[in-house]
């Protein structure tokens, strides 16, 4: 398949000067920024790197995924942080382990040998608690069922419908946030009973960026697509 390598950014211009340039482009169809309208250089960067650049205009994560998709070359998409979190030497092992078959691999910062370096002792329970409840409930087996670092192919985002707004809204609405859809995707593939699997990867602690968690919001509406996700989609 070819593949796009998709980066949401958000004032990413140091990561991008330290990271990018370890990037094989040889791997990709395509590298794609969606810049979410830094007020730092990074798309002059991104765009002097020879990247194609998209200003998103939806908000949130997958508001930056959906202005993105119109824009992918690729069959399959991997996303990728360029803020340190993720290690560039690890999309090589992915892709690998991608074209034996899978529908999905995961970069796991939980598998065994693998570590993460940036979380605190709020988010490290709570990615605990996200991945093995979605084990439990949705009877799959992720060390890590939330991260970005993750490689798919593109056509599950219509055949698991995580394009339609409606698959997010009612938790949107009730916590007033905007979720991304690595959780979703996890809990539907899953359910779905596609071939998935993971490599382990660590992640560093990041290289500036712009940190965008919203803990308490997000945990809250992840949680709740979690259980929803029991009795709804199909």
């Amino acid at each position: 398949m070819k593949i796009t390598l998709l980066i949401p950014t958000l004032n990413e211009e140091v990561g991008m000067k330290s990271v990018m340039p370890k990037v094989d482009k040889s791997l990709f169809e395509q590298i794609l920024i969606v810049d979410g309208k830094s007020n730092d250089k990074t798309v002059d960067v991104a765009r002097g790197m020879g990247f194609d650049v998209v200003i998103q205009q939806r908000p949130g994560i997958r508001g930056a995924y959906m202005d993105a998709l119109p824009h992918i070359k690729g069959d399959a998409i991997l996303t990728f942080s360029p803020d340190g979190n993720s290690i560039p030497e690890l999309l090589g092992p992915c892709i690998k382990k991608f074209n034996e078959g899978y529908d999905m691999v995961i970069v796991s910062r939980y598998a065994p040998g693998a570590k993460s370096y940036d979380d605190d002792a709020v988010t490290g329970f709570g990615n605990w608690l996200f991945t093995n409840s979605i084990n439990l409930f949705h009877r799959a087996r992720y060390t890590d069922a939330m991260v970005i670092y993750r490689i798919y192919r593109k056509s599950l985002i219509q055949e698991l419908d995580l394009d339609k707004d409606e698959s997010y809204s009612f938790e949107e609405n009730l916590f007033r946030t905007k979720v991304s859809w690595e959780p979703l995707l996890s809990i539907r593939a899953a359910k779905r009973g596609l071939k998935l699997a993971d490599i382990p990867g660590d992640e560093p602690k990041r290289d500036g960026g712009e940190r965008k968690l919203q803990v308490l919001k997000w945990g809250a509406a992840y949680y709740f697509e979690i259980l929803r996700e029991i009795f709804w989609w199909r």
